[in-house]
């Protein structure tokens, strides 16, 4: 088997994810099987374009808030602050109450 060497990896929002996905298609045609089912998952659950709200999010300066967080905030949108701790309950991540309520009301904003 070779030996795969991983060169950057990145977060991304699903999205993010839906335009690379649409780049291969255009230029492949057609998607392979994983594809085209990562593709009928998205179109099903990722909610509208949210460039914007990630813009937003980035802006706030929360400096222990990472893209991996603003992406994983971005696919799931919580509406109050106890659902935003259990989106960012499995990460080594503590936020003061005021940036949970910043974030919260950043996502009720756009």
């Amino acid at each position: 088997m070779a030996n795969l060497e991983i060169i950057n990896e990145n977060s991304l929002s699903m999205q993010d994810l839906r335009e690379k996905l649409d780049k291969i298609k255009k230029r492949d045609e057609t998607l392979n099987p994983r594809g085209i089912k990562t593709y009928e998952y998205i179109n099903r659950f990722a909610k509208k374009d949210n460039k914007e709200l990630k813009k937003n999010l980035e802006k706030l300066g929360i400096l222990r808030l990472k893209d991996k967080h603003i992406n994983k905030i971005i696919d799931i949108l919580p509406k109050d602050i106890d659902s935003l701790k259990s989106v960012l309950s499995g990460e080594n991540l503590t936020l003061k109450q005021e940036d949970l309520s910043k974030i919260v009301e950043t996502i009720k904003n756009v």
